[in-house]
């Protein structure tokens, strides 16, 4: 009787999987990215001990719950392995290469497993940031996809750290555009925080006082948590120090608290005006010192864990003592409240997320970085209306000095808005100036892909692409085909009629040759009237001949140059992989050589390679 049960809840199991399991997703061609939050399929892997055959089988595919929360995915904090299955359905348009983003630069290891292969593609900021499929400051995937029926992607994630899986599905050219313009708002990020930084210091060196030195180590340690929490600093900064980026987010943040408690009681003296509320941000700032140096010595979670619970605490004492310290009348506390309200808020934010207790959106992903940008430049202001503040007690005392007290204040209120535009003004031109960079290099970068004349691929894609094709064809099963096209008659058309008839001639034949190729074949020029044409799919002796006939024909036409007409041939090599090469070079090689040999038998034909 109890096996009968037992036999009765697996079918019951099996039967209602799906009804839990998030539907395919249809892919067309999109311009942007298309997030996966909604369409994730979630398994539980306590000990660690499941594999992608494993997570694949009746009995474990039942187990996955569709994710059913808004936003990304957030797990917290979990010792746990975390399976991920998203299925999708790409139609005809959007089959092809496409990236899937895990956007969150964090996570310990993140294995990746394309449709139907059991071999993973691990990242993760326990490997070294070279061992990355792309160099990207996230952590991304290339992935196949074919049209029509459904295809599903696995992820194995595991980490110490906050479980925040921000997953999107790029194609390349929309998530190169997306980069652009995080790289630039970064650009701008820490060039403020550089500018604010280094001006704060010099003001220290000029005053020395404490708050100034304090405020730069602050953003200082900003810096450092920012870099880390966006993947920036193991991308550029560090990326051979997997030790220091296992502990550079929780830490930075840590000592950005810390930094921060300095300030607090430095800026508002808590410790003369609020004596309990000054013991009680010492008590903080030691704990931030501890967590910024317990990963030496204890697991990361736990130090991740006091980071964002002590973050959530001084959010509160901090607003109170600035709170306090208005009511007593200081001045610039109105500057340090605002300021750090923002701020605050945004760590309060992180911290709650991190454990899972808000979900992750564009406000909780980011409103640390913006509160911190807003609270960094009031915090400026804050410094400067102190200044401005004393100088005034100092004019009431001094009464007899009022008009050159006067005339010295005006004077530094020219120069400080005089700064502030030229500071203005050189932001601007910087904007400027990295746009016009971006254009210039969007421009080189198509330049150096592409013949000029022509406008087909040159070498550099060309062997990408070959690259591309075996790759596909290994993990498939199939082939594809190389044909290098010489043409026949052309000096003779470039000599008599000119360079520029030349010119028309070359651009002719690559129209010709687009035109009888299919839109996922390539079409490259590698040298003056030599043409390559990359077959994708297809290692089938008979098609690919077919093809390089069509070709011969196509390019047998006429062509009409300056009211006249020329007629040239064209002699095709064709080389087939894997069994003419298993390099681009090689393959390339052999269709050379049999296109020389299409040229000594007659000229304006086609031959194999190996064919004698």
């Amino acid at each position: 009787m109890r096996r009968l049960t037992a036999v009765w809840l697996v079918l019951c199991l099996l039967l209602c999987a799906p009804l839990f399991a998030a539907e395919p997703l249809p892919l067309r061609a999109a311009s942007a990215g298309i997030p996966l939050a909604a369409h994730v399929d979630i398994l539980e892997d306590p000990d660690g001990r499941l594999g992608i055959d494993d997570v694949r089988r009746p009995e474990h595919a039942g187990r996955f719950t569709a994710h059913a929360h808004g936003g990304d995915i957030n797990l917290g904090y979990s010792a746990s392995a975390w399976w991920l299955r998203i299925s999708v359905q790409p139609e005809a348009v959007a089959a092809g290469d496409w990236l899937l983003e895990v956007a969150f630069p964090t996570l310990d290891r993140v294995a990746f497993f394309a449709p139907g292969s059991s071999t993973a593609v691990v990242a993760g900021d326990e490997l070294p940031f070279a061992a990355r499929p792309l160099r990207h400051r996230h952590f991304v995937f290339p992935v196949a996809l074919s049209a029509g029926a459904p295809q599903t992607l696995y992820l194995r994630v595991q980490s110490s750290g906050s479980l925040t899986i921000p997953l999107t599905l790029w194609q390349p050219q929309a998530l190169h555009a997306a980069d652009q313009e995080a790289y630039g708002a970064h650009a701008l990020y820490y060039g403020m925080l550089l500018a604010l930084g280094l001006y704060n210091l010099l003001l220290w060196f000029s005053l020395r006082d404490r708050s100034y030195l304090a405020y730069v180590a602050f953003v200082a340690a900003m810096a450092v948590g920012q870099l880390a929490q966006g993947g920036l600093g193991y991308q550029y900064l560090w990326p051979d120090w997997r030790g220091w980026e296992a502990m550079a987010f929780s830490s930075g943040y840590a000592a950005t608290g810390f930094f921060g408690a300095l300030f607090t009681r430095i800026f508002l003296d808590t410790r003369r005006h609020h004596p309990l509320l000054d013991r009680i941000i010492v008590v903080l700032a030691a704990g931030f010192a501890a967590a910024a140096l317990a990963p030496l010595a204890l697991p990361y979670r736990l130090a991740a864990i006091a980071t964002s619970l002590l973050g959530v605490s001084f959010s509160a004492v901090a607003v109170l003592s600035a709170i306090a310290c208005l009511r007593r009348g200081d001045a610039g506390a109105r500057f340090f409240l605002a300021a750090w309200t923002l701020l605050l808020v945004g760590v309060a934010t992180m911290g709650l997320r991190n454990m899972a207790l808000l979900p992750t959106n564009f406000i909780t992903a980011n409103g640390i970085q913006l509160g911190s940008a807003l609270e960094i430049l009031l915090l400026s202001f804050a410094l400067a209306d102190r200044i401005h503040h004393l100088r005034r007690e100092k004019e009431a005392a001094q009464a007899a000095a009022l008009l050159a007290e006067r005339a010295r204040s005006e004077l530094l209120e020219h120069n400080e808005r005089e700064l502030e535009a030229r500071v203005e003004e050189r932001t601007r031109e910087l904007a400027d100036a990295n746009a016009r960079l971006v254009a210039s290099e969007t421009r080189l970068r198509d330049m150096a892909h592409h013949d000029a004349l022509t406008g087909l691929a040159n070498r550099i894609p060309l062997f990408d692409r070959i690259g591309h094709a075996q790759q596909w064809a290994r993990r498939h099963g199939t082939g594809f085909a190389v044909l290098l096209i010489d043409l026949d008659g052309f000096k003779t058309v470039n000599d008599t009629l000119g360079h520029d008839a030349g010119d028309h001639l070359l651009i002719a034949v690559a129209r010709r040759l687009n035109d009888c190729v299919r839109a996922a074949d390539t079409v490259a020029r590698i040298g003056g009237d030599e043409f390559v044409v990359l077959v994708e799919e297809c290692g089938d002796r008979d098609t690919v001949k077919a093809l390089a006939e069509k070709i011969v024909g196509a390019l047998r036409r006429p062509v009409v140059i300056n009211e006249g007409e020329v007629t040239i041939g064209a002699s095709v090599g064709i080389a087939l992989w894997p069994e003419h090469g298993d390099t681009p070079q090689r393959l390339l090689n052999a269709a050379d050589q049999a296109m020389y040999s299409a040229k000594r038998i007659g000229r304006n034909r086609i031959a194999a390679a190996g064919a004698g």
